[in-house]
């Protein structure tokens, strides 16, 4: 088989998505390239040909956590055209991307200024060298036989890649774990240091304002690959989880609890990409379905295992577990998880072919990029501030989810005060009052296969209106739809339950209700966010962490002052009623969506 004919083959399989140089990034955060090397100016524009009539062909993700389409659909008669001015196709035009997110990040796309100025430096650098367009083409490093090259991530074993995505879920899920077990140690260690329930409760606070930065540190992942990252991250976390485990004082906990959060956020915010580095996208769903399932249900289960651990030794045996479990983890990382980035591994090869033949003519296509550090970060922090003050949608669904998180982090207060009052649970006792909250998240992850049905029967629906097979960001939607109700009819529930006539399971089964409308809401949400802002989904996730995050920090700090004032059941309440008044925007979005993104500065346009 020639080559023109492997790579015809490669793109009848795999979706493309072709996108200025900003590869991917990020938990945000993430994606794949697929480059080839092309040795002919007439191969390379007929692999041109196919990456567009592959483009036109895309559709919508077939999960919820799935890769994003981001490229409009076209007809097959009328391919959109490719500029090397505009585009740099002789770099773009052999790149596959899949885009994946956890809900922490993914690579935002370039601005088409940003585009088109560095295809004018980069032609420019090129004209200086001597290099001709038909040079670089044939010098340009890729995928020979696209994902079967030794070399690629995606021709791993598939055992070997399941070790790697086990690892990673793990390591999200301790983090995630890190940040709730804190609260079962406030008894033993407010009577050491001498310090008040609100004090110590600021050490869950600012654990969670560090995980709200994570997506910031994303874009390093595009200069420096995802494996420094995960060590740097875990190697840090790992570091200040020990002035936790020997503290003598509370203002020692509170500075560790922050910087734990802020080192374990940068694992958070780039492993959601390893999913796409490994897997094509028909093979994407279980993975990513395990991967995104782990941020969310370490939370729940911190308390569960905190409460075993401080009712039967010290309180500093916590942070002992958590220290051992980081060395375990860190150690699998070193040893288990190799760079997956594609472009890093591709200027590797290109650097290896460089000192093997002595032509320096080689090159990846990130070498190409004229980029910086600084920039990269500095609109990684404008735009999500842009996209909250001026996207109407992108402020309201990151309220909701704000209030939603905050609410879950509420419950780490709330729920000791409930069952040990009504019902005089001891602490381990009080931590299985969590696991209905867990169980539902898990309930969630495996109906996300409905929602894929239910996506694809609205693009089917849409088709034969209008003869056109695509899907629109307001699909992502009908997730939240459902999960509105749920989550407000499941506070009511837990609410005017906590009564001590009342048998206890009813609490945890509202909670539950809770629990899986609230892993609706979250699956609709950062999908909808990432369809409807392609160009710039990486600040539209961190821009929703930031304020998700935030809230999660407060809410936390007012709860028992709350439950004390208002009593148990209008306490609960009155987060019900917040939820209540958010739950039609939903779908207001769902019908409206399209006149409001057609209105949009940043949103995409059907």
């Amino acid at each position: 088989m020639n080559e023109l004919e492997k790579v015809e083959n490669h793109h009848a399989t795999h979706d493309v998505d072709i996108e200025k140089g900003q590869f991917s990034g990020s938990h945000g955060t993430s994606g794949s390239t697929t480059p080839q090397v092309a040795h002919s100016a007439t191969a390379q524009n007929e692999k041109e040909k196919d990456l567009d009539s592959a483009s036109s062909s895309q559709i919508e993700d077939d999960i919820g956590f799935a890769p994003i389409s981001t490229r409009k659909s076209q007809s097959q008669h009328q391919p959109r055209p490719m500029s090397r001015q505009s585009h740099n196709s002789a770099t773009l035009s052999h790149i596959s991307r899949s885009r994946s997110n956890n809900g922490f990040g993914v690579d935002d796309l370039d601005d088409e200024a940003e585009m088109e100025e560095e295809a004018d430096q980069e032609a420019a650098a090129r004209q200086g060298a001597g290099e001709t367009v038909d040079e670089e083409k044939r010098f340009e490093v890729g995928w020979e036989g696209g994902d079967s090259d030794p070399l690629n991530p995606r021709s791993m074993a598939t055992w070997r890649k399941w070790i790697i995505i086990a690892v990673l879920s793990i390591g999200s899920f301790a983090v995630t774990h890190a940040s709730a077990i804190y609260t079962s140690t406030y008894t033993q260690m407010n009577a050491e240091f001498h310090c008040s329930r609100e004090v110590a409760t600021l050490g869950l606070s600012f654990f969670v304002l560090g995980i709200a930065l994570g997506p910031f540190w994303s874009p390093l992942a595009e200069f420096y690959g995802r494996r420094p990252i995960y060590i740097c991250s875990f190697v840090g976390f790992l570091i200040w989880l020990i002035p936790s485990a020997v503290a003598k004082n509370i203002e020692t906990m509170l500075i560790a609890r922050f910087f734990q959060g802020l080192a374990g956020s940068a694992f958070l915010s780039v492993s959601g990409g390893t999913v796409g580095d490994l897997f094509t996208r028909d093979k994407f769903q279980l993975p990513m379905a395990i991967f995104a399932l782990s941020p969310f249900i370490g939370p729940a289960t911190g308390p569960l295992v905190g409460g075993l651990i401080n009712t039967f030794t010290t309180w500093r045996w916590t942070y002992y577990f958590l220290i051992i479990w980081a060395g375990v983890l860190l150690v699998c990382v070193v040893v288990l998880v190799p760079e997956t980035y594609h472009p890093i591994l591709l200027k590797r090869k290109a650097a290896n072919l460089r000192k093997t033949t002595g032509d320096n003519r080689y090159h990846a296509p990130i070498e190409r990029t004229t980029k910086s550090v600084a920039s990269t970060l500095g609109n990684a922090l404008l735009r999500p501030f842009q996209l909250l003050l001026l996207e109407p949608m992108c402020l309201i669904l990151d309220l909701y989810s704000a209030v939603l998180l905050g609410v879950l982090y509420l419950f780490f207060g709330a729920f000791p005060l409930v069952f040990v009052t009504n019902y005089g649970f001891n602490l381990w006792q009080v931590g299985l009052t969590f696991i209905g909250l867990g169980v539902s998240m898990v309930l969630a992850a495996f109906i996300t296969p409905v929602w894929t049905r239910i996506r694809n029967g609205l693009a089917e629906k849409r088709f034969k209106k209008t003869g056109i097979m695509k899907g629109e960001p307001e699909d992502q939607l009908p997730p939240v739809i459902v999960g509105a109700p749920l989550i407000t009819g499941g506070l009511f529930m837990f609410g005017f339950s906590t009564y001590p006539w009342v048998h206890w399971i009813v609490p945890i089964i509202g909670s539950s209700i809770f629990g899986l409308g609230m892993s609706f809401a979250f699956t609709g949400i950062f999908t909808f966010l990432v369809d409807a802002y392609p160009r710039y989904a990486a600040s539209a996730l961190a821009t929703n962490a930031l304020v998700r995050c935030s809230f999660a920090a407060a809410f936390p700090l007012f709860g028992i002052q709350m439950y004390d004032k208002l009593g148990f059941q209008w306490a609960t309440a009155l987060l019900a009623f917040l939820t209540l008044g958010m739950m039609p925007f939903p779908y207001i979005f769902f019908v409206f969506g399209k006149r409001i993104r057609a209105k949009s500065r940043f949103a995409a346009r059907s």
